[in-house]
């Protein structure tokens, strides 16, 4: 089975946000400590926290939306995909997947698959598509190749059912 997926998932969802949150924790921080450490009592001014607590929630919603629900691994499995979100998995058939959504100028580029009966992880599901060190302008070569897979699966699907 091949991999479909893109080995940084684990840093987009995982690391990512740990340093992002951390990082802005820390710019919240220092200003208490400073103000702490010089005697005052009033504590930093407000617009020095406002900022950076702007930015961590604007982050979270970003991150909620576009890299917290990616499944973690999608694997080629011929006629299906196998789907692995934590300890959670499912198998997908190729001629169940209704549409194919591909965001490749988001940072992760993101591929939305629709399916036509929900599944473990409900009726969509988006992984992050393979990083190539080079971007182009061009779709995933990919992504592409599972585009002509999943038609194929469905126009051969219906035929098999006629008989």
């Amino acid at each position: 089975m091949r991999r479909i997926s893109s080995g940084m998932t684990f840093f987009y969802k995982r690391v990512f946000p740990i340093i992002w949150f951390g990082f802005l924790a820390l710019f919240m921080g220092i200003p208490f400590a400073k103000s702490l450490f010089a005697g005052s009592v009033s504590g930093p001014p407000i617009e020095v926290l406002l900022v950076p607590a702007i930015m961590m929630v604007v982050g979270y919603f970003m991150m909620k939306k576009f890299v917290f629900d990616l499944v973690d691994e999608v694997l080629d499995a011929g006629d299906a995909l196998l789907i692995r979100n934590g300890h959670l998995k499912d198998r997908i058939a190729l001629a169940d997947i209704t549409n194919v959504g591909y965001a490749q100028f988001m940072n992760p580029p993101r591929v939305t698959l629709s399916l036509r009966n929900p599944g473990v992880f409900g009726d969509r599901v988006s992984f992050c598509a393979p990083v190539s060190l080079m971007p182009t302008f061009s779709t995933s070569p990919i992504v592409d190749e599972l585009i002509r897979r999943i038609d194929a699966a469905r126009t051969a699907g219906p035929a098999k059912h006629r008989r």
